[in-house]
């Protein structure tokens, strides 16, 4: 029997699932009703598949809200150009409100492309869309690539939306350092997952995770993108961004007692890093 879920690629069903599951709540962080049709039959059975489906979709919920709220500021500040690698099933480009004469480019395997194309071929975009079908991890393509974009830009945002947790350090050193030094971005948003969360995640690894394992573990996550030249502009932590919304995080009761075990023996700086435990970055490069 073949695994749920095969490759990193098939997460973004899940994603797309939990949120078209939000934008069905009278109460919705953002509006998407685009995720239906993306994701066909596979979009319930991937997201069950997924670690703790329940902290799952709250995590998809506001790390989608967070950087929607990321590429509005980054476009207040003159980005003319967002490119979105590893895109997925993002639709970010058909709902959000965007100047018409943004460009925005997403690149990804050829098959996530093929299937955005056709099943959202009657439908408008709010501002001008190009698809690339590209390997990443072919480092001599992608820099050519970057070095195409950066020349037709003035100002680049790049989205690296649930990527960098699934690549090595090495791949990550080396796509920081060809954002900076090839394509030039001006912004970057990439997520954080705090050492805690991933030593809890291996604790509770799943099989059915196993063909899409996280990889990116150093031992100091900014310290890391500090190396190559990569400083946070501002970092929106999932837990503190669930209070402010008023969706605070429910967890299943054995990972609650988790939680309320460590808040018995944790101080004030301590408690304030359980909230921590995830979030997303936008870096901008050193001068």
């Amino acid at each position: 029997m073949a695994d749920v879920i095969e490759n990193v690629s098939d997460t973004a069903f899940g994603v797309a699932y939990y949120r078209a599951q939000e934008s069905e709540r009278s109460d919705a962080l953002f509006r998407d009703p685009f995720a239906s049709i993306l994701i066909g039959e596979r979009g319930r059975e991937i997201a069950a598949a997924m670690p703790i489906p329940s902290v799952g979709r709250q995590i998809i919920v506001l790390r989608t809200r967070i950087i929607d709220d990321f590429i509005q500021f980054a476009i207040t500040q003159g980005v003319d150009t967002i490119l979105n690698l590893g895109a997925g099933l993002d639709t970010r480009p058909y709902r959000m409100e965007l100047p018409s004469s943004l460009l925005w480019v997403e690149a990804d395997y050829p098959h996530v492309i093929e299937l955005k194309e056709s099943r959202l071929s009657a439908e408008k975009t709010r501002c001008r869309l190009e698809r690339v079908k590209i390997d990443l991890a072919n480092v001599e393509f992608r820099r050519k690539f970057f070095a195409d974009v950066h020349a037709r830009a003035r100002k680049i945002l790049v989205i690296t939306e649930g990527v960098v947790p699934y690549l090595t350090e090495e791949e990550v050193g080396s796509l920081a350092d060809d954002l900076k030094d090839v394509l030039h971005a001006s912004y970057w948003i990439a997520d954080y997952v705090s050492a805690e969360a991933l030593k809890f995640r291996r604790r509770r690894r799943s099989m059915k995770m196993k063909n899409a394992p996280f990889k990116f573990a150093p031992e100091d996550w900014f310290g890391f993108f500090a190396q190559h030249g990569w400083h946070p502009r501002e970092v929106r932590y999932l837990g503190e961004e669930a209070d402010r919304l008023n969706r605070p995080l429910r967890f299943p009761p054995a990972l609650q007692i988790w939680i309320g075990i460590r808040k018995l023996f944790a101080g004030k700086e301590a408690l304030a890093g359980i909230k921590r435990f995830q979030g997303y970055t936008i870096y901008e490069p050193e001068a």
